[in-house]
This record gives structure tokens, C-alpha cells and sequence, in this order.
């Protein structure tokens, strides 16, 4: 099969690779929309201790399914299908708790095995979630990284009169700031240095400036970059008994104003992907047309991949994702 694979930093190329072999419990979809992620642009840029090279990246897809396992049930060839690629042992004391996505056995396609960025990816029956009909593989291909703004969003337990701050206007930022819409939250500032990436958050109804005044006191702030000082200004930003997610990777390690934290008493959290729950919130709310980002979505051919990072990594003007696609004719 064609597959687009990361063979060192900045070197992406379509390669001819063996189909991925059908486990008893796994599907094998043919890919149709495959997302590119800001954390595999840190992966390309060789940034990224989980994506090593040679590697097939790609974990925000949709497909049809091809081919079904001897022990699968409840699928068939033809279902057109998204899935959660957070792999996880199902019977550990987190999976079991609603928190799979603390699993230390946890496996990511896209990073720890063979991703989207193909003609085939293969994935456990269990992970995967038939779409409707009337959603398009896009729609479906979002549900991945709008479930990661529905964990941020329950992790601070948003009520609808909080005044929130986001920080970053990527996706993740622009997904956060939708989720808390959904939330009730009717006052969210968004923060980033990029004017077009604003411009969406504009028209998405948010507030979004490329600087924040001082003495802003908001009772969450979100950190979607992962720089040391988006992740300061973050607890700057907050106030007395404020909360903070910090989500953003970017950078390993920052240094943090501990004794304003603990003198104001404000809680930190990590947010990392998403629980079972709040995969399947996201593919919900996705069906029933509570969110709309697909103005602001691109799709291109897999052949140009490597140019769609290097775009997205460079500016890549008003647009929120970028898709990939086998099919020619589908974009």
C-alpha cells in the first residue's frame, strides 16, 4: 500500500509498504481523511521523543472499513468509521475508572504504531465508532481533536458565568474554545501572535487579541501552546482560587511562579487526550451539528504532505486543519 512516512526532521515521502496485518479483534479501514496534528509538527521537525523515524504518523482520521477480524461483530465492510487511536488495555484500574487515558499500557497509532497517513490503518474493533450518514469524513476525522477540548473543558468543570483565557489559536485552542461554548461559557478571551489564526477565533465568537493587559483575573485560563511563558503569564492571568489546564507541549520543561500559586491558591492541572467519554461526547455533539469548523478546513493530496507541514509550520494563512487524502478526486 502508499503511505506518507517520517523518515528524519523535515524528510516526509510516499513509500510502498506491506498492508497491516488483521489482528482477530481489529478492523483494517481504508483511510479517506487523515488530519495532520500540531504535536506530529513537532514530530516532524524532530521534536517529538514519541515519533521516531521510519513512522507512519496519523491518529485524527475516518475511513470505510475494508476488511473485519474472525472475532469482530456489530461492523461490516462498507461502515464508514472514525476511531479513537488512544490503544489501551481495557481492564486496568484507569480504563476501568473512566480515565483509559492514563493506561500505562496505553498505545498511540500514529506514534507507537503504524497511523492514517496510508491507504490502510488497522485499529481494534473496540476503538472504532460507526459515522452517520450524513457526516462527512472530515466531521468524523475532528472528532479526535475536539474530544481533547471536551476533556480540557471537564477537567476545570466550566460553569456558564466563568471568564476563561485561552492560550493559542491552533486547533486544539480553537476546539477548546468551541467545547466551552457548549459549556455555557459566553466570555473566552484567546490569545495568539498569529493574526490569521484570530481571525477565526473572531468568527468563531470568541474574543481574540495578540496581547493581554495586565490585571486580568479570569477564573480559567487554558494553555494550549506549551511555552514557559504562556505557561507564566497562564498563572499571572488567573485569579485568586483560579484554575489552570496546561495542555500545550512544546516545550519539556518550565519554570513557574510557585509561591504566587500557592499565596492565590490556584489549582494546575495536565490535560492529556481524552477519556472513552469524552471520544464519544465529541463524535455526539459532532452529529448533532453543534459545532462547524469546516470553513476553515483544508484538504490536499497525501503526495503533498510533506509541503502541508512545512505550510503549517511556516503560516499557513486562515486555516485551521489540514486533511490528506489518497483520492484524487475528493479534493
Amino acid at each position: 500500500m502508499k503511505a506518507l512516512v517520517y523518515e528524519g526532521p523535515r524528510t516526509m515521502n510516499m513509500r510502498e509498504v506491506p498492508r497491516p496485518e488483521v489482528k482477530p479483534d481489529e478492523i483494517l479501514i481504508r483511510v479517506k481523511r487523515a488530519g495532520i496534528c500540531g504535536s506530529e509538527l513537532s514530530g516532524y521537525l524532530g521534536h517529538n521523543s514519541l515519533r521516531k523515524p521510519p513512522l507512519i504518523m496519523g491518529h485524527e482520521f475516518a475511513g470505510v472499513i475494508e476488511q473485519i477480524g474472525e472475532h469482530v461483530s456489530g461492523f461490516q465492510p462498507g461502515d464508514r468509521v472514525t476511531a479513537n487511536p488512544l490503544i489501551t488495555c481495557g481492564t486496568c484500574g484507569y480504563c476501568r475508572n473512566g480515565q483509559s487515558q492514563l493506561c500505562a499500557a496505553r498505545n498511540l497509532l500514529g506514534a507507537h504504531r503504524p497511523g492514517a497517513f496510508a491507504e490502510y490503518v488497522a485499529v481494534p474493533a473496540r476503538n472504532a465508532y460507526r459515522l452517520e450518514d450524513r457526516l462527512s469524513f472530515e466531521e468524523g476525522a475532528l472528532a479526535e481533536p475536539f474530544a481533547c477540548a471536551i476533556h480540557i473543558c471537564r477537567l476545570l468543570q466550566l460553569k456558564p458565568t466563568d471568564r476563561i483565557l485561552i492560550y493559542g489559536a491552533g486547533p486544539i485552542g480553537i476546539f477548546t474554545l468551541l467545547a466551552a461554548k457548549e459549556y455555557g461559557i459566553r466570555d473566552a478571551v484567546i490569545v495568539d501572535l498569529n493574526e490569521a489564526r484570530l481571525e477565526i477565533a473572531r468568527e468563531l465568537g470568541g474574543i481574540a487579541v495578540k496581547d493581554l493587559p495586565d490585571g486580568n483575573g479570569f477564573d480559567a485560563v487554558i494553555d494550549a501552546v506549551g511555552a514557559e511563558v504562556t505557561r507564566q503569564n497562564s498563572v499571572k492571568a488567573t485569579r485568586a482560587g483560579g484554575k489552570v489546564v496546561f495542555t500545550g507541549l512544546h516545550e519539556a520543561d518550565s519554570k513557574l511562579p510557585i509561591n504566587d500559586m500557592i499565596r492565590n491558591e490556584i489549582s494546575t492541572k495536565g490535560a492529556f487526550a481524552y477519556s472513552q467519554e469524552d471520544f464519544e461526547t465529541a463524535i455526539l455533539w459532532i452529529g448533532q451539528g453543534r459545532i462547524d469548523i469546516l470553513p476553515w478546513v483544508e484538504t490536499a493530496p497525501i503526495v503533498d504532505g510533506g509541503a502541508c507541514f512545512e505550510r503549517l509550520i511556516g503560516g499557513p494563512g486562515k486555516v485551521a486543519k489540514i486533511f490528506l487524502s489518497l483520492e484524487q478526486e475528493e479534493y
